[in-house]
């Protein structure tokens, strides 16, 4: 999946890094308020917290706006917000999951449509796409944490499934119910993990070339851009010379 990592690090420069830290910092607090209000606000004893609180660290988020979002959901405060899943189809047949998280439906519904339509692509119905992903864990480590072969037996060793690794980063992949013992488990020999959370792998690729990619990277941007979004999953695989080429 070396062509797809690398089309996400592309993704990362044009779309992300533009954003307003603002906006991002907005987004991991939605995710740490809704995963403290799921739980226990101890992200010890709250898995799902504990890997939102990961995410946000790994963003370098104030250690303040962490212990508030925290505050707030266990003392019941600020916003209700509803977890949502969309699925369709973007440019050049490629598969989308588009997850977030919203306290207005109807909002983020026709803002989702408008984006995705305006961009090449369209929305099914529930559970469209999604027959085609499976739903694990997923740990993240810089390339810098180690080789691919120590990261590998670590891995090995933790009881993950799967490692991938490339020039940037090595992605261990563990089953769903797994992820944080895993998580754990790989501490005293990596360090902490860039991110740990719960994730769609497509059980097949669609390879696109440099049009359907141009246009694709914008429909992914727009949805990043929007507030309520927070993750965007796709079966795309770029192909290096066409990564390069866009780039």
């Amino acid at each position: 999946m070396a062509g797809h990592s690398k089309f996400k690090n592309i993704m990362h420069r044009k779309g992300a890094q533009d954003k307003k830290r603002s906006a991002m910092f907005s987004k991991l607090s939605r995710e740490i308020t809704v995963a403290a209000r799921g739980g226990t606000p101890d992200p010890d004893m709250n898995p799902r917290l504990r890997a939102a609180v990961l995410a946000a660290r790994a963003q370098s988020m104030p250690k303040d706006n962490i212990e508030r979002a925290i505050s707030k959901a266990s003392m019941g405060d600020g916003e209700d917000y509803e977890e949502i899943r969309y699925e369709g189809f973007g440019p050049g047949g490629v598969s989308l999951i588009i997850e977030a998280l919203s306290d207005n439906r109807n909002r983020t519904a026709t803002n989702v449509r408008t984006i995705v339509s305006k961009n090449g692509g369209n929305l099914g119905a529930s559970g469209s796409v999604s027959h085609g992903f499976d739903r694990l864990g997923l740990i993240t480590y810089p390339a810098k944490a180690g080789d691919a072969d120590k990261v590998f037996e670590a891995a090995l060793e933790a009881g993950a499934e799967d490692v991938e690794s490339d020039e940037d980063e090595h992605r261990i992949w563990t089953a769903q119910d797994a992820l944080h013992e895993v998580a754990k488990a790989l501490e005293p020999g990596l360090g902490q993990a860039e991110s740990a959370k719960l994730a769609w792998r497509p059980q097949t690729e669609v390879s696109v070339d440099a049009a359907a990619a141009t246009q694709l990277l914008k429909l992914i941007d727009a949805l990043e851009d929007d507030d309520d979004v927070q993750t965007v999953w796709g079966n795309y695989d770029v192909p290096d010379e066409v990564a390069e080429r866009i780039g």
